[in-house]
């Protein structure tokens, strides 16, 4: 295992950022997040929006300069492109590729595009990544916190020699200076990121919350009981896990969850399961599921729509929204979709 390098604030030139001119491509999640953060840092950036439409709305009502992508991009120094995945080629070929000059510095927060070829950047322009490891709307929560989100870096192109200090910088204005970065490259990082989200983060761990909500009301359990134990209850021991690791949240539960994790876990993660992970894997590395993916929201959508429909249907979406705004906790909200 090769030695681990994190780069803290201390470890970066934290007013380089600050003499280059950022525009942001678009105001989702982490166009939001990180906009504001720069912003709040002390950097000069605007937004390339599509003007009068929602986003643009939004960020203006932050106090925020947007402008068209095309003019964002050709008064910036750094451009970040913050648009979805499956629509970045398309607006990269129409308003941000024209307007591109050599030694600017083309960034993205995902290696999608570029490790699979949906974006040929031309030779004379720095291609660069800063991926925080959390949604947008925890990157901002957590910076206003005077905390931060772990990020990673990673250098595609670098024409002028100083990308990687870009990155960093960048970096460190958005709040990964505090958690930690670590530098990657775009092949990893895509490919690892779709895996994690595929297999455990969200696939994996929303299909497991699904099943074992399914078993137990099935078994003839209230829905309310079965919501609290295999959802409400699953942060608290990620928090456990992410503060320690698993030995903590062995040290933190009762001798009984531990045992019953030892033993049971291994009935349940059989196998046959971790070969379809590798089927999974197989599908990222050869780029079936990027094809997949590009060809389903290019063609409109409609099965992805009716997987998202039926996901929002089921009952313990219905169950855990009714306990969420029984409870304080519930009002207590990370993300404000009228707002963020």
């Amino acid at each position: 295992m090769s030695d681990l390098k994190i780069y803290l604030d201390k470890d970066i030139d934290t007013n380089l950022i600050k003499t280059k001119k950022i525009a942001v491509i678009g105001f989702g999640s982490q166009g939001y997040g990180q906009s504001m953060n720069l912003r709040d840092s002390g950097c000069d950036v605007v937004l390339g929006l599509r003007q009068g439409g929602v986003s643009d709305t939004k960020a203006k009502d932050y106090g925020l300069t947007t402008m068209s992508i095309a003019d964002a991009v050709k008064q910036a120094d750094i451009i970040q492109v913050l648009i979805p995945d499956e629509i970045q080629a398309e607006v990269y070929e129409k308003e941000i590729k024209p307007n591109l000059r050599a030694g600017q510095y083309l960034m993205f927060a995902h290696g999608f595009n570029i490790h699979f070829n949906k974006i040929v950047p031309p030779n004379d322009i720095n291609v660069i990544m800063v991926a925080p490891k959390a949604p947008g709307h925890t990157v901002r929560s957590e910076y206003v916190q005077g905390k931060g989100t772990p990020s990673l870096i990673a250098i595609y192109q670098d024409v002028t020699g100083d990308s990687k200090e870009v990155a960093l910088s960048y970096a460190a204005a958005i709040g990964a200076g505090r958690a930690g970065i670590i530098e990657t490259t775009f092949r990893e990082e895509t490919e690892t990121d779709l895996f994690g989200e595929q297999v455990v983060l969200c696939g994996g761990c929303t299909a497991l919350i699904k099943a074992a909500f399914e078993t137990l009301v099935d078994a003839g359990y209230s829905p309310y009981m079965a919501y609290f134990e295999v959802c409400h209850e699953l942060k608290l021991i990620v928090d456990l896990i992410n503060e320690g690791g698993i030995d903590a949240m062995h040290y933190s539960i009762s001798n009984n969850a531990e045992y019953g994790d030892l033993t049971r876990g291994p009935r349940l993660i059989k196998a046959e399961v971790k070969e379809e992970m590798k089927n999974i894997l197989k599908d990222i590395q050869d780029g079936t599921y990027a094809n997949e993916f590009m060809n389903e929201l290019q063609s409109g959508g409609k099965n992805f729509q009716k997987l998202r429909e039926a996901n929002n249907n089921h009952l313990i979406e219905k169950v855990g929204a009714e306990i969420r705004n029984s409870f304080s906790w519930g009002k207590e909200k990370i993300l404000d979709k009228s707002k963020n």
